[in-house]
């Protein structure tokens, strides 16, 4: 994988991010914050914001998500504008919307590696050795003991105006079997994983939230400069797309 963004912050403001705990909120209230929060930004009334929350249980369809990928049971699904396929969200994961002003020109890449990076830094901290694979985007554990690739941190995003929505989620202690019902990101591939699973006890949302909101800011501010961290791999598998969509307007 090539190699490192400048270490400089992305944003276009120096300002402190103002970081909203906000518990669980319903997807769609979530989404009309995210807007409002969007607008403010755009017209310069309000500061770059992280939105840190759970959701109670939702399937979520990004404008790449195929109709094999949705639920074979018929299950409602939410329909949103960011890149990448479906996913499901919901109580023990921890999801992070930062929305900020990028920084000219515009690198939207730029800032999907810089949320792996530090979701990566986060999973390093609990001893676990995460990275990325190539054409894929997220955070992941290498193929091993008898175990597929696996997912422990999804990102989508959209960029419109310059001001980024949607972002990140972490599993920390998720009911996995809800991913079963769906194709994951469109990767039939690679399965999914989350902290407990990994580590063999209990990681709750609220264990993980301050060391996920630190290095999401460091990050984003550039004081966690984005290093290669390669998932080793077997050469046959194949890869999907990044799920990052740049838009023009809102």
């Amino acid at each position: 994988m090539s190699s490192t963004p400048p270490t400089r912050s992305h944003r276009a403001s120096s300002d402190a991010m103002q970081v909203l705990d906000l518990g669980s909120v319903e997807y769609t209230q979530a989404w009309e914050q995210q807007r409002a929060h969007a607008a403010a930004r755009v017209d310069g009334t309000g500061p770059d914001v992280l939105m840190l929350l759970e959701h109670p249980s939702v399937y979520t369809a990004g404008r790449r998500t195929q109709p094999e990928d949705r639920p074979v049971d018929g299950t409602p699904v939410v329909d949103v504008d960011r890149g990448g396929r479906i996913t499901w969200h919901g109580p023990g994961q921890l999801v992070g919307y930062p929305i900020l002003k990028l920084a000219e020109p515009f690198d939207v890449v730029a800032h999907v590696r810089r949320l792996e990076e530090a979701l990566i830094h986060v999973c390093a901290g609990y001893g676990l050795d995460t990275g990325r694979i190539d054409g894929r985007s997220g955070v992941w554990l290498a193929a091993g003991a008898g175990r597929p690739e696996r997912k422990i941190a999804a990102i989508g995003v959209r960029v419109a105006r310059g001001v980024t929505l949607h972002g990140f989620a972490i599993n920390a202690d998720p009911d996995l079997t809800a991913f079963g019902a769906i194709v994951p990101c469109g990767i039939t591939d690679a399965g999914v994983t989350s902290l407990t699973a990994e580590l063999g006890r209990h990681v709750t949302v609220e264990e993980i939230g301050p060391a996920v909101r630190d290095a999401v800011l460091a990050a984003c501010s550039g004081d966690l400069p984005v290093s290669d961290h390669p998932v080793r791999r077997d050469a046959t598998t194949t890869v999907g797309g990044v799920a990052v969509e740049m838009l023009a307007g809102r």
